[in-house]
């Protein structure tokens, strides 16, 4: 794997979670203590749909993790910042690494993978 310098953070958050920014700060803080540059952040919050309160921690999509237009959000942000990651907080299930991978034309990686990089595998 290349070497990382510069991410986007995404997370997919319920309408039950009250704290996901400071989800997102730890997440950020991890991050930033391997030398990584964090340049920018994006939420995708999951409220009560036709589906009611038993979907709110299901994905938005089972292939992307994220609703269209923020997955377009973030793909920009990584075009335009020459990103070199995108790091979820969320679990992602082997297709949807693989996917959005291949969507976002860089590395779709999690939290774990970023704990585990401390050992100097990804930076």
């Amino acid at each position: 794997m290349p070497l990382i310098r510069v991410v986007v953070l995404v997370g997919l958050f319920s309408a039950k979670v009250r704290d996901y920014q400071e989800q997102l700060d730890a997440l950020e803080r991890q991050v930033q203590a391997l030398g990584i540059q964090v340049h920018g952040r994006f939420v995708q919050r999951r409220g009560i749909s036709a589906g009611g309160v038993r979907l709110l921690t299901s994905p938005l999509s089972r292939r992307f993790l994220l609703g269209p237009g923020k997955l377009e959000q973030v793909v920009a942000a990584c075009e335009a910042g020459n990103v070199d990651a995108v790091v979820f907080i969320n679990e992602l299930t082997t297709h949807q690494a693989r996917s959005l991978t291949i969507r976002l034309g860089r590395p779709a990686l999690t939290r774990a993978d970023v704990i585990r990089s401390a050992s100097g595998r990804l930076c």
